[in-house]
């Protein structure tokens, strides 16, 4: 983990951001995703599992070291997993392999723009919001 100051609190908010993102993939895809056929309009799971996937892997980028960014994708790998494996077993949604797939190519992603720049994040926040004083050290 990088040195941050608020560690404690990014780990909190991680935890938060996983829950919520487990209980949306175990709601009922109706809730949150209306059939758009009708306005010409059709989003495919595979790209919200891509995106999501993608946006949880820059948020703990910023949270990890460069040299740790393979736990972060073994972790959210095991993550994916563990959200077809709750959905093989609800009437309503369904595991399917490709949603994996598409997890994957979304940590691949993630990992791309973590290496391009956005890794490290919370600390270039925590630094933003609470300059330290040049006397002070």
């Amino acid at each position: 983990m990088l040195p941050l100051r608020y560690a404690g609190r990014w780990q909190i908010a991680g935890i938060a951001v996983l829950i919520a993102v487990l209980v949306a993939a175990l709601t009922p895809a109706i809730w949150f995703m209306p059939d758009l056929r009708g306005a010409g309009f059709v989003l495919s799971d595979k790209w919200l599992h891509g995106i999501t996937f993608a946006i949880l892997t820059v948020w703990f980028s910023g949270q990890f070291a460069r040299r740790a960014y393979w736990r972060l994708a073994v972790g959210m790998l095991a993550f994916g997993a563990l959200i077809e494996v709750c959905q093989y077993f609800l009437e309503y949604r369904s595991a399917e392999l490709l949603d994996l797939v598409a997890d994957v190519i979304g940590i691949i992603a993630g990992l791309a723009i973590a290496f391009a720049g956005a890794g490290g994040w919370s600390l270039r926040v925590e630094n933003w919001l609470e300059p330290q004083s040049p006397g002070l050290q």
